[in-house]
């Protein structure tokens, strides 16, 4: 299947170079591209793209009020959203992955790792880039420190703990089950579990958990 995607950034000159990076991978194919938050808001809603990726800065809509409105609470049918930037800023990432926002990426990450981004969204995973992964969670897990972290539905199992470690660290499900000696369809057992548990979208909502409540430490 064909990963269908739309581009929003308000320069030209970003537009195309994604859009010329993505079309030359395999299965990938860009259907749209917005200028603004509100074009790509409209556009998405329309045409129902696999993955939207977003730039924060844009006039008039950001890039976080459009992940919102797009795939953030309530949003009944929500769609997957990568926001990339040029700006490593805390307050941006945590408020795109609140916003819920399935990945967090820098400009400069490279095509692979756009390509990976891309991969990991449309199939339900989130990524965030490796160099700002573990302080910006870490940070996120301070900020949050006057909440009491949100209580499980149920207790996690030993074998949940055990998988909810290598999650928080950013480790893909196949080397999870390589790491555990188990099989795939188990570590997304267990992933279902925590979510359901935790009240977690994604991953990344995982993962922050686990800092909050001081299961990883930096």
């Amino acid at each position: 299947m064909t990963i269908r995607i739309l581009i929003a950034d308000d320069q030209d000159i970003v537009r195309a170079g994604l859009t010329m990076i993505l079309d030359a991978q395999p299965g990938i194919e860009v259907v749209a591209r917005a200028s603004t938050g509100h074009e790509a808001v409209t556009l998405a809603r329309r045409l129902r793209p696999d993955v939207c990726l977003l730039d924060i800065r844009m006039p008039g809509l950001d890039g976080i009020a459009a992940t919102r409105l797009l795939a953030g609470p309530g949003v009944e049918d929500p769609l997957a959203v990568v926001v990339i930037t040029t700006f490593d800023l805390d307050e941006y990432v945590h408020g795109a992955l609140k916003a819920g926002a399935r990945g967090f990426l820098l400009k400069d990450a490279g095509p692979a790792l756009l390509t990976q981004a891309i991969h990991a969204a449309a199939q339900g995973d989130a990524l965030i880039a490796p160099s700002i992964t573990a302080r910006l969670l870490a940070a996120f897990a301070r900020s949050d420190a006057a909440a009491p972290p949100v209580q499980p539905l149920e207790p996690l199992t030993s074998r949940e703990e055990q998988v909810l470690i290598p999650v928080a660290r950013g480790w893909t499900n196949t080397e999870i089950a390589d790491d555990l000696h188990i099989s795939l369809s188990t570590v997304k057992t267990h992933l279902a579990a925590l979510m359901r548990k935790l009240n977690a979208r994604n991953r990344v909502e995982i993962a922050m958990w686990a800092y909050e409540t001081g299961r990883i430490r930096t």
